[in-house]
């Protein structure tokens, strides 16, 4: 079963910037409820999108500089990334069905 990859900020280059396929990313925190809540959606996303698009994770507070470098003043945000640039900007526990949408937009 497929996982979202944890990324941190030096593997954010290789595993998003360089990506073939698009790549979505949950920016969080472990203290933060509204991330707690599309948790269990970015999950399903990780077995619905095998091979589709690379789900990613990023704890802002032990990842700062690409929280900085991307402007994230608010979590959950969740970033989609295409050809190495953002495509699309979701902030705050949205329901999946929104999620899933934005998503498919970019694929």
């Amino acid at each position: 079963m497929s996982k979202p990859i944890h990324l941190t900020d030096d593997s954010f280059h290789n595993e998003v910037i360089e990506s073939e396929i698009p790549v979505i990313i949950d920016f969080w925190a472990t203290w933060c409820a509204p991330c707690r809540m599309i948790a269990p959606i970015i999950e399903q996303f990780s077995v619905e999108y095998q091979g589709q698009v690379k789900v990613c994770k990023l704890d802002v507070d032990n990842n700062q500089e690409v929280a900085m470098t991307y402007g994230i003043r608010s979590i959950p945000t969740v970033l989609i990334f295409k050809g190495g640039k953002v495509v699309d900007t979701i902030v705050g526990a949205v329901p999946k069905k929104m999620l899933k949408e934005r998503l498919e937009n970019h694929l």
